[in-house]
């Protein structure tokens, strides 16, 4: 697996479009994100559909089509600088068939920012457009607009990147599941969207060679059990060189948890590192998927070879 493309860092007065892939946005949560930007001296724009709400289908921001030309709409937009999704919820898989991957790559590399729901768009990108993308949160997502450590740590890997090449694990050391140190190129995401999107024509094929970073919310533990043994079935996790684990909120008591991932991970024979403060937790980090990096198991750190962002 090879490092992707990476986008340039933002600078002041960068035009930031805001799109919806998913679920419906909170008014009150969007205008407060956008505040946040705008206080960050960025220029953030709104799509034309992040408003909406589907008329039958009231999890979904919007008709896929609707969606889907937002997306892309902002991403072919010389003007805009990058595109940053207002929430998760459900409903990337939707609109991901429908977006022309021809001219999305034809408009050059841009800084995209999502998580949860947007874990597919995350894969499309990479197999689609070869380029490195932020797994950081949701621009009208309550722990963005409310919690100061989310926010100092997605503006210092916007405009900063070489600040925080480093990140470790919550507590300082995190607990190593198996120890071991392993080098390789950073993917994941929200563990569930990664096995239901498995098959699909944009998904990656495998995780060989990669630092596997996972998460999740709301899922019992023999659900987590059930997503990792697809994977493992499928031989998707060979040859993966190692995994960190991210935040699993709501998803029962931990221990179980860390049960199943001991029992379906640790034969993997590779570094597993549990409590790396991302995804769906308070004072998340931001991840960049694409970026060579070294895992170290007892130490509880990913160090990045170089910055997210040029």
């Amino acid at each position: 697996m090879r490092p992707l493309v990476r986008p340039s860092r933002l600078a002041p007065g960068a035009r930031v479009a805001v799109v919806a892939p998913s679920g419906p946005v909170p008014e009150e949560r969007l205008e407060a994100g956008l505040d946040v930007l705008r206080g960050w001296d960025l220029d953030p724009v709104v799509g034309r559909h992040v408003r909406d709400r589907h008329p039958q289908l009231g999890y979904l921001a919007g008709t896929d089509a609707d969606r889907a030309a937002d997306l892309q709409n902002a991403w072919c937009d010389p003007s805009v600088d990058a595109v940053w999704c207002a929430r998760g919820g459900y409903g990337a898989q939707r609109i991901v068939d429908l977006l022309d991957w021809a001219a999305m790559r034809a408009a050059g590399p841009k800084v995209f920012v999502g998580f949860s729901d947007i874990t597919v768009l995350h894969q499309a990108f990479a197999t689609r457009l070869g380029l490195v993308t932020l797994h950081g949160p949701a621009a009208a997502g309550v722990d963005f607009v409310k919690n100061a450590r989310t926010q100092d740590h997605v503006r210092a890997t916007l405009f900063a990147p070489e600040s925080v090449r480093t990140l470790t694990a919550v507590p300082p050391g995190g607990t190593a599941l198996v120890p071991g140190r392993a080098r390789g190129v950073t993917l994941g995401g929200c563990l569930s969207l990664l096995a239901t999107d498995l098959g699909t024509p944009h998904a990656r094929p495998s995780a060989r060679g990669g630092l596997l970073l996972m998460e999740d919310v709301g899922e019992s533990a023999y659900r987590v059990d059930r997503y990792l043994t697809h994977l493992l079935r499928t031989g998707w996790l060979d040859g993966v060189a190692g995994i960190a684990l991210g935040s699993w909120q709501g998803c029962g008591p931990y221990e179980q948890v860390r049960a199943v991932f001991a029992d379906r991970l640790g034969g993997l024979g590779v570094p597993v590192v549990e409590q790396f403060g991302f995804g769906h937790c308070d004072g998340a980090s931001t991840v960049p998927f694409g970026v060579a990096a070294e895992l170290d198991a007892g130490t509880g750190t990913l160090t990045l070879d170089e910055p997210a962002l040029r």
